[in-house]
């Protein structure tokens, strides 16, 4: 399965299709934490259907960059714009905007006390104002395309690190957003799951999904990725096709961060 999801996620890469319009803009973003400045100078356009794979040393900006999309971490100046709309400060506006946006963290954030159906139909039911029997016929298709539509009745205490992880992109799939964020989804995982939630992504990404991935995972980079963007000490570095920044990085900072990469 593994294979047939990446030559299909290489086919995906070099098909010039899928450049739509741009989806989320990030314009002159700066944020700071008292005096210490996370991001510096963040100009970003991903459009949409586009896979943008962000990557870099720990501690580079990337959590918060992927945080600052859907306001998890509020930004000190600039403008984001997620489909033309700026980002709210707060309020209904805010959530309307949130749940066009997915969210996949390191740690599932499931609801521990709702069953795994429970856990993807409640968003589109309070959220979306869909009918119970609607949202729940919709959350049987996705829990089948992440495969783990067998374990529907059970709480997440029951499944597996990768299964947990599965349903989270299931219940984020559920709102229908415009664009996933993924926010190093499977560093949390054992070696043995995170082909199985790669190969949803990488899916994901073969229908057309926007998504911006924060990633240690370089060969989903590869396969998957229309474009990689480098980012060190807050700021964008470099940004390039997978095949031209893993061949030719043009800085020091991402060609010294590829040299001490571990390749298996």
């Amino acid at each position: 399965m593994a294979t047939d999801a990446g030559n299909a996620a290489e086919h995906h890469s070099r098909t010039p299709g899928g450049r739509g319009e741009p989806l989320v803009v990030l314009s002159d973003v700066q944020k700071h934490y008292g005096d210490f400045q996370a991001l510096s100078d963040i100009d970003l356009t991903v459009n949409r259907g586009e896979v943008v794979v962000v990557i870099g040393p720990s501690g580079s900006g990337k959590s918060t960059l992927c945080r600052t999309i859907n306001r998890l971490e509020t930004i000190t100046s600039g403008s984001i714009t997620i489909d033309g709309k700026e980002l709210p400060k707060e309020g209904r506006g805010l959530a309307n905007l949130r749940a066009d946006v997915g969210m996949v963290f390191q740690s599932f954030n499931l609801f521990a006390h709702l069953t795994v159906l429970e856990n993807v139909t409640l968003g589109p039911i309070k959220v979306r104002n869909m009918k119970k029997a609607d949202a729940e016929r919709e959350a049987h298709v996705l829990l089948e395309r992440v495969g783990v539509a067998q374990q529907a009745s059970k709480l997440p205490a029951q499944l597996s690190g990768g299964q947990q992880q599965r349903v989270a992109i299931a219940r984020a799939l559920a709102m229908n957003p415009k664009v996933m964020l993924f926010d190093e989804p499977t560093s949390a995982l054992d070696p043995e799951m995170i082909n199985e939630v790669l190969d949803v992504m990488v899916a994901l990404a073969q229908d057309g999904m926007t998504m911006i991935v924060v990633t240690h995972e370089m060969g989903f980079a590869r396969k998957a990725a229309d474009r990689v963007v480098f980012m060190s000490d807050g700021r964008i570095v470099e940004e390039a096709t997978p095949e031209e920044f893993f061949t030719h990085p043009k800085s020091d900072r991402a060609r010294d961060f590829l040299s001490k990469l571990i390749t298996h």
